[in-house]
């Protein structure tokens, strides 16, 4: 239904995009490792799930992301939540190598990510491996400029992006705090990765 949309960020958070689109403002859920601006117009290649009960639009900041969510979605018993944190834990050219090689140890440091559903994302598409590998050396049409800055305090975006993502806050916060002993906290992206993958 979608390919992009494209308009001005009407609001940003590290797992969410609003876009002002000639005065609707589009909700879009991205992953955490997603570089779209703070401010200023930029597009973002879309997908839309639809369930009974709620229509879900899930943003991407270039088109070889979103195909490989898409891609992902079709491994059994992986769902959008699933997909998003897989991108959300790895960028899509480490993923793409992880499961062209059949590394099921990386895709299992993600928090939430078992080792079954990774033999099962390495079964379903061994068979796209060339596919896949190409996809990760594809330039990709970058929808932001570069990361935002990030929020003060740090400690309490990083909780809220991984709660946005269906953590517990007292899961989120404890995984947090224990990344913050790891990394700069003051680098959201590198707190929020390293809280995901332990």
């Amino acid at each position: 239904m979608f390919d992009y949309i494209e308009g001005v960020v009407a609001g940003r958070a590290p797992a969410r995009l609003v876009l002002d689109v000639g005065g609707v403002g589009y909700d879009l859920v991205v992953p955490l490792s997603s570089r779209f601006p703070a401010s200023g117009r930029t597009r973002a290649f879309a997908h839309l799930a639809v369930r009974e009960d709620a229509h879900t639009l899930y943003g991407f900041d270039d088109r070889e992301t979103r195909d490989l969510f898409r891609l992902l979605l079709t491994v059994k018993g992986v769902g959008p939540a699933v997909a998003l944190a897989l991108l959300s834990g790895l960028p899509r050219v480490p993923l793409i190598e992880a499961v062209a090689a059949g590394d099921a140890a990386t895709l299992t440091r993600i928090r939430g990510i078992g080792n079954r559903t990774a033999q099962q994302i390495l079964l379903d598409l061994k068979d796209k491996a060339a596919e896949i590998r190409g996809a990760a050396h594809a330039p990709g049409t970058v929808g932001a400029a570069g990361p935002g800055p990030a929020k003060d305090p740090a400690i309490e975006d990083a909780v809220a992006a991984l709660v946005s993502i269906g953590y517990a806050d007292k899961e989120a916060r404890a995984s947090v705090e224990r990344a913050s002993k790891k990394v700069d906290r003051h680098d959201l992206e590198k707190l929020v990765r390293t809280a995901l993958t332990g």
